[in-house]
């Protein structure tokens, strides 16, 4: 980035932050990634605005980071800005709906949503993530996914106006881990939820339940990402169990490992580096292949810089 735009960057007048040279590793569930030349924590949507409109201007790239998980940084890190949502996090109730904003974690808005003896969101709790990426990513855990119980979002679109997604267009446009966000430029700001009247003790009772089954599970061993790679149903089997009958549990490059635990789950067991996690992913993808015939569809993203990794 040009000297001059650096220095307009950090002079943007937001009621948030902007730092400089910020490690990603902090960021990630992973708790891998190089440094991102920019990394911005905005109070407000104006916030988001003015930084969206600054990047477009001066043609900067720009990432939105919500709870870093589903994401692996480059060890080269990230050129341009991130856009941190954590501040971005009001949430309330009105009878039985909730509306979180994008920056909120997933998992204090379904404990929010109990406390309130509202039900439809404890099969989420104890997964990493904001209220964006689950959207975003249609998170699914238990056979339930977000869209199931997701009314409207509101978005900022490519013209940077606000902009609503209704019942209807969910319904048609959301599938299997699967969101037209995905596919566009459309920032993500807030959903709402349509919930059912639930007793408290027994949603916390249900919720509890899932997190010991994660916990069981060891998905809070290690840093990870989660599930590395959609099921397919097609394929007759979960991804998880198609990767162990390869007898690829506990395969590893550096400190990256896929678990012994858990066929689909890739952990760091140290200091690995976001390639060694790459490359293991890229060998099991192509091994599953070669062997089965089946071609697995990564659920991680790979940001920033890989060109020449």
């Amino acid at each position: 980035m040009e000297i001059n735009v650096r220095k307009k960057l950090e002079k943007i007048n937001i009621r948030g932050k902007i730092e400089r040279n910020i490690s990603m590793n902090l960021h990630t569930t992973f708790k891998t990634g190089g440094i991102a030349d920019f990394f911005a924590i905005p109070e407000d949507y104006n916030d988001i605005i003015l930084l969206l409109e600054f990047t477009r201007e001066h043609s900067i790239p720009v990432f939105i980071l919500g709870g870093g998980a589903n994401i692996l940084v480059s060890d080269k890190g990230i050129r341009g800005l991130i856009i941190d949502m954590q501040k971005i996090s009001n949430f309330s109730f009105h009878n039985n709906t909730c509306t979180a904003e994008a920056g909120l974690s997933i998992s204090d808005l379904a404990k929010s949503a109990a406390d309130e003896n509202l039900q439809g969101l404890d099969f989420i709790y104890g997964m990493p993530g904001t209220v964006g990426g689950a959207v975003w990513m249609n998170a699914r855990c238990y056979d339930i996914s977000i869209s199931d119980v997701l009314m409207s979002v509101e978005y900022l679109d490519k013209n940077l106006d606000f902009k609503t997604l209704e019942f209807e267009d969910i319904q048609n446009n959301f599938a299997y881990k699967q969101s037209p966000f995905q596919n566009s430029s459309n920032i993500i700001l807030s959903a709402t939820f349509k919930l059912d009247k639930g007793n408290k003790n027994d949603i916390q009772k249900n919720m509890e339940l899932h997190k010991q089954d994660r916990e069981n599970k060891g998905h809070y061993k290690y840093p990870s990402a989660g599930s590395v790679f959609k099921n397919n149903r097609t394929f007759g089997k979960p991804t998880g169990i198609i990767i162990e009958s390869l007898g690829l549990k506990g395969y590893s490059k550096g400190a990256a490992e896929i678990a012994e635990f858990h066929g689909n789950i890739i952990v760091n067991k140290g200091e690995a580096r976001s390639e060694d996690i790459r490359d293991i992913i890229d060998y099991t993808k192509k091994l599953v292949y070669e062997k089965l015939g089946f071609n697995l569809e990564p659920e991680i993203q790979l940001i920033g810089d890989w060109e020449k990794i």
